[in-house]
C-alpha cells in the first residue's frame, strides 16, 4: 500500500495532500539535467540523502495532489493510471493503490469537483479515466476537467502530424473526458477560485502551468514539471532533459527561482521525493530547498 506515503501540507485554509503512485524512483541525474554527469551532485551536498544517492543518482516520485478548501475537492494532475500501454515498459499495465489512497482521505471519485492538468504528458493525466467493461470512462464523473486550450491544441497537432512525441495516452486519458463533455478549455492564467490560480510556466511543454495557492496570508506553488528535482533550484539555468523547449524551460525556472527565493512561499514539487516541499533559501552564493522546520 502507498497510503503510508500520503503527506499533507496546510496553506492557510487549503489542505494539500499528495497521492504517490510511484515512490522514490531512482535514476541517473541526467534524466533531470540534460547531459549532466553524476559528479554534479557533489556540488550540492544538501541533496544527499533525501534527493540523491552519494553516487549521484536522483530520487523522484510520480504523484498527484488533492486540495481541500471548504466543500471543494480539487485534483491537481492524475499520475500514470492503470491498464495502459505506454512508451516505457515500466509504466505499462500498472496496478497501484491510487484510488484506495484517495478513499483513505474520505474522498470518493464522485466527490472531486475539479481536475486540473498542469500539462498533457502521460504521467499527469492517467487517472483522468479508468477501464470499465473494456471502455475508458472518466474516473471523476462530477468534475470539470481543466485543460489549457493551447496545450491541448499542441498535442492534437502532434497526433495529426505524427510529431516528435509519443501520443498514445491521448486516446485513453484525454479523448474520453473531452467526448464526455467534461472538459473546460482555459487560459494559462486561469483562476480556479479566489485562493487558487494558475501560473504560466512554459518550456517543459508549450503551455505548461504551475498552481499558485494563497490563503490566510500563506502561499504555496505546486510546480508541475516546470522542475522535476530540487537540484533545479540550485541550477535552474541548466537545460532539462524532457523540456520540449529547453531554452524557454531554463528561462522559466530561472525566473521562478528569482521570484520566490527568500520568500515564505512553500514550493511543492510535483516529482520531489521526501520531504516533498520546502522554501527556497540561500546556499552560499546560490539557493537550495529547505524543508519546513529544518535548518
Amino acid at each position: 500500500m502507498a497510503v503510508e506515503h500520503l503527506r499533507t501540507w496546510k496553506v492557510g485554509e487549503i489542505e494539500v495532500t499528495r497521492i504517490v503512485e510511484v515512490w522514490k524512483w531512482e535514476d541517473d541525474i541526467w534524466m533531470a539535467l540534460h547531459e549532466a554527469r553524476p559528479d554534479i551532485v557533489a556540488t550540492q551536498p544538501w541533496l544527499i540523502p533525501d534527493h540523491c544517492t552519494p553516487e549521484g543518482r536522483m530520487f523522484i516520485n510520480f504523484q498527484a495532489f488533492v486540495l481541500k478548501i471548504g466543500a471543494r475537492r480539487i485534483m491537481i494532475d492524475t499520475c500514470i493510471g492503470a491498464d495502459r500501454d505506454r512508451e516505457f515498459p515500466v509504466f505499462t499495465h500498472m496496478r497501484t493503490t491510487f484510488l484506495a489512497d484517495l478513499a483513505s482521505l474520505g474522498i470518493r471519485p464522485a466527490d472531486i469537483d475539479t481536475v486540473l492538468c498542469t500539462h498533457l504528458h502521460f504521467d499527469h493525466v492517467g487517472w483522468n479515466t479508468h477501464l470499465v467493461d473494456g471502455r475508458w470512462v472518466p474516473t471523476f464523473p462530477n468534475a470539470r476537467y481543466l485543460l489549457s486550450r493551447q496545450e491541448y491544441d499542441h498535442w492534437l497537432m502532434l497526433r495529426d502530424t505524427g510529431g516528435y512525441h509519443a501520443i498514445n495516452h491521448l486516446a485513453d486519458s484525454i479523448d474520453p473526458v473531452v467526448e464526455a463533455g467534461l472538459v473546460d478549455f482555459i487560459t494559462p492564467d486561469h483562476r480556479i477560485c479566489d485562493e487558487i490560480r494558475l501560473l504560466p510556466t512554459p518550456g517543459h511543454t508549450p503551455h505548461h502551468v504551475s498552481v499558485h495557492l494563497s490563503s490566510a496570508g500563506q502561499e504555496a506553488v505546486i510546480t508541475g514539471d516546470m522542475m522535476h528535482h530540487p537540484i533545479q533550484i540550485a541550477l535552474p539555468e541548466h537545460p532539462a532533459t524532457f523540456d520540449m523547449d529547453k531554452p524557454k524551460g531554463a528561462a522559466t525556472r530561472t525566473g521562478f527561482v528569482r521570484r520566490f527565493r527568500g520568500t515564505p512561499t512553500l514550493i511543492i514539487g510535483s516529482h520531489f521525493a521526501d520531504p516533498g516541499a520546502g522554501y527556497i533559501v540561500p546556499n552560499g552564493a546560490g539557493w537550495r530547498l529547505q524543508e519546513p522546520g529544518k535548518p
